[in-house]
């Protein structure tokens, strides 16, 4: 016998399908799912380049001239390159479902609204920065560019998942003005950190080509790696040391301090990850992990520097006056 769903079932499914009005758990694991997949996103670029797969597909929009996937001759390097383009199309749901998920609370909760618009405003940008990098042969400065603005889209969706759990901010500042200088320090640190990682990656082995495809011309900046390496460890350690001053200066103003942890986990891990990695050749697994950690890394930054302000709730339907 056919169950005949009751009122109550229904305003279940009427509300579960209509838009949300205010923060709700569709929109909280929206704003987690944006962030993840600009990670993984992140991970399966640096999967292209280091299995010298950035040629893979050796023309844009389409994978060849001919075909807008991969064939059979391209081999592996044609998969991979392809299904790095295939991974975009999920962020693309994503983000739609994600602007969706806010369109009607652009009045009440505009700073999600903002922030899911420049998500999805700014994939486009990224696939355009992709295709020149196929395009202009893998030039190691416009892939260094794809890079940073994955960087960027990770800062986005990370204050995307904080705002969405814990509402618009408030002028009120939790932490003494030395502090917020720290965490100042630390974003440029970081910003510093991450532009000299990708000089790194551009001026050694894992220029993303395969000499088979690229006619032999492995694209790289023409800077020494290994002076790169040396100098790119001085604002790593930089940053490590102001992270350190952030967790312990939280803990004798007895603020929270878990996202500083947080931070400091994250940097020990990507600091390990780094010296190993220089002292073995290079392994493509551990860089792919240093790559994956430069995305967390900028996530917990951002996340720090969002909590040095009070926040009015997850359930606050209008955005307070901040100064």
């Amino acid at each position: 016998m056919t169950r005949v769903a009751s009122p109550v079932d229904q305003d279940v499914r009427t509300r579960w399908w209509a838009l949300p009005r205010v923060v709700d758990p569709r929109v909280v694991v929206l704003a987690w799912a944006s962030f993840v997949v600009e990670v993984v996103l992140i991970g399966t670029g640096g999967l292209v380049r280091l299995t010298a797969s950035g040629l893979g597909c050796p023309t844009w929009p389409r994978c060849t001239a001919d075909s807008l996937v991969s064939t059979p001759e391209m081999g592996v390097h044609g998969i991979i390159e392809f299904g790095n383009r295939l991974l975009t199309f999920v962020l693309v749901v994503v983000a739609i479902a994600m602007f969706l998920a806010v369109v009607r609370m652009r009045r009440t909760r505009p700073e999600l609204f903002w922030l899911a618009f420049a998500q999805g405003a700014a994939i486009p940008v990224q696939a355009v920065i992709g295709g020149l990098s196929v395009l202009t042969n893998l030039n190691p400065y416009v892939v260094g560019l794809h890079f940073v603005v994955s960087m960027a889209l990770t800062a986005i969706t990370a204050t995307l998942v904080h705002r969405a759990m814990n509402g618009p901010r408030l002028a009120r500042r939790l932490v003494p003005n030395w502090y917020v200088g720290v965490v100042r320090g630390t974003i440029a640190a970081t910003a510093v950190t991450v532009l000299l990682g990708i000089l790194t990656t551009g001026s050694g082995p894992h220029a993303g080509a395969d000499e088979a495809v690229d006619g032999g011309r492995l694209h790289r900046t023409g800077l020494d790696p290994a002076v790169l390496q040396h100098v790119h460890a001085v604002p790593a350690y930089v940053l490590f040391a102001l992270t350190l001053v952030l967790v312990v200066g939280a803990v004798r103003l007895q603020l929270s301090s878990k996202w500083a942890l947080l931070l400091l986990v994250v940097e020990f891990v990507q600091i390990a990850v780094g010296l190993t990695q220089a002292r073995t050749a290079l392994p493509v697994g551990l860089v792919g992990t240093h790559m994956v950690l430069a995305g967390l890394l900028v996530g917990a930054v951002t996340v720090v520097t969002l909590s040095t302000r009070a926040t009015a709730g997850r359930s606050a339907t209008r955005q307070p006056v901040s100064r």
